[in-house]
């Protein structure tokens, strides 16, 4: 059975589309089978993956509201072994059209249900907020990945997360675990990024990868291409982090055995 991890951090602009695409690039190339679902409504992951949004006949939004077949929704991507379902700007309007469904909640993870066997890993891009879709996706989800940029305001907001954590926790999905805190755009030379690793090191210990993303312009470029940075180029600052990442996370579910 595949696990799910959804990236959510309800603060824009911290590398969870960046880390979506390039975590599940990284796991495809370390021979993984990877499913990305795009769950916001920008589509950068759709687009970042080289998905053109304008000819998309059946995106995410379809399987949702439309109960369209999720295997219509599947995109190959320019990496083997890595499928998306594209997200579209529809999804802005699914979640006031989910109100009245029944379960609206466990919409999402209905659908990814009859998948879970065919990949070894879905990878869910939330939006950034804690709106019904990113409360879909938390309740489909075997965990959570949650980028913090080394910046000013870092850990603004994240308490709220982890209490629409917890109540999704108790009242959703009591499986929801937090797979791990990011370190994202991380550049040792400025005191103010170690400060912030520091902090959220003592707040969080454990839960933080050993593994940090630093900033890096290739991994900028990429999307603007359609490519992941590993195709875009593969031996970028960028690349090596997320491989790295990657490594991190498939060692913990072979109980730490080296890759």
């Amino acid at each position: 059975m595949g696990k799910i991890i959804a990236l959510a951090n309800q603060k824009g602009g911290v590398g969870k589309t960046t880390t979506t695409i390039n975590l599940a690039a990284s796991l495809a190339t370390l021979e993984k089978k990877v499913l990305v679902i795009d769950a916001d409504p920008q589509a950068n992951a759709s687009s970042g993956l080289g998905v053109d949004i304008k000819k998309v006949d059946c995106s995410l939004y379809e399987c949702i509201i439309d109960h369209a077949d999720i295997r219509n929704a599947i995109y190959t991507t320019d990496i083997d072994g890595l499928d998306i379902i594209p997200a579209h700007i529809d999804l802005v309007g699914a979640e006031i059209e989910m109100l009245n469904m029944e379960h609206r909640e466990r919409v999402l993870k209905n659908l990814l249900a009859q998948m879970k066997g065919e990949y070894d890993y879905i990878i869910i891009d939330c939006s950034p907020s804690l709106g019904l879709i990113t409360v879909n996706a938390l309740t489909a989800a075997d965990s959570v990945i949650i980028p913090v940029q080394c910046e000013y305001f870092a850990l603004e907001g994240i308490s709220k997360l982890l209490n629409t954590i917890r109540i999704i926790k108790s009242k959703l999905n009591p499986k929801l675990e937090i797979e791990g805190f990011l370190l994202t755009m991380y550049d040792s030379r400025l005191r103010l990024a170690n400060q912030i690793y520091d902090e959220v090191k003592r707040h969080f210990q454990e839960l933080v990868f050993k593994t940090v993303i630093q900033r890096n312009v290739k991994l900028g470029e990429a999307p603007s291409h359609g490519l992941p940075a590993i195709l875009y180029d593969a031996d970028s600052t960028g690349t090596k982090n997320y491989l790295a990442l990657a490594k991190e996370i498939i060692n913990r579910e072979k109980g730490n055995k080296a890759i």
